[in-house]
């Protein structure tokens, strides 16, 4: 049988994070319609009425945070409350679910309340290989945009969160942030990868590593 990660865009909150929601599809024998269908979601932001609708009868593996900034993880206790689902997170953000100030939630104020949900379950780390919809995810630890910034990579799809964008880069003048270590996790490990690596980032559109790797001001030798 083969399987075919799909992948859907939930563009939640007032800074329209891309929260994403991983299914396969699956052909050859063994097919069954009465199969439930499951899933991944990756970085469920705030505000997720449309992410828990289209969830409604289906079974969450997990729920897998790229980095606990508040626009990230703002819907992670809806959807594990309504998904009954582990959360994946780096330790070094492990109590940023937990504490406002570091998550950035109690900064920002004027776009959220304070912000905190209990702890992840699970803790990432680099290299790690995780087995979930009956696929391989790796874990890349892409540190720059905060301290524990992760990047999920499977086959020729990578969600970078807030790493790496169409022609952009994440910021780093936020707490743990921190310029080099940005562009190292860019140039010697994302720049790494085939270059028709798919790149799903945090915000905005698609894009691909060849594209970037030719385009991108902010990574130009």
């Amino acid at each position: 049988m083969t399987k075919t990660l799909k992948v859907e865009t939930f563009t939640l909150g007032p800074l329209q994070t891309n929260a994403y929601l991983l299914t396969v599809a699956e052909s050859g024998e063994g097919e069954g319609s009465e199969a439930r269908e499951r899933a991944v979601v990756i970085d469920p932001g705030m505000n997720p009425a449309r992410l828990l609708k289209r969830l409604e009868g289906v079974h969450v593996e997990a729920i897998l945070l790229t980095h606990a900034h508040f626009d990230h993880m703002g819907g992670v206790d809806e959807v594990r409350k309504a998904a009954g689902c582990p959360v994946y997170i780096h330790d070094l953000e492990a109590d940023w679910l937990t504490d406002p100030r570091k998550n950035g939630s109690m900064r920002w104020q004027d776009v959220t309340p304070p912000l905190a949900t209990d702890p992840a379950e699970y803790a990432l780390a680099e290299g790690q290989k995780l087995e979930l919809l009956g696929l391989v995810f790796q874990v890349m630890h892409t540190p720059g945009h905060s301290p524990g910034s992760v990047s999920f990579l499977h086959g020729k799809h990578l969600f970078s969160g807030d790493v790496l964008f169409r022609q952009s880069v994440g910021r780093t003048d936020l707490p743990g942030g921190r310029e080099r270590d940005l562009y190292d996790s860019i140039r010697t490990k994302l720049y790494k990868l085939d270059p028709e690596v798919v790149v799903y980032p945090g915000h905005g559109g698609r894009t691909t590593i060849g594209f970037e790797m030719a385009n991108n001001p902010y990574t130009q030798a």
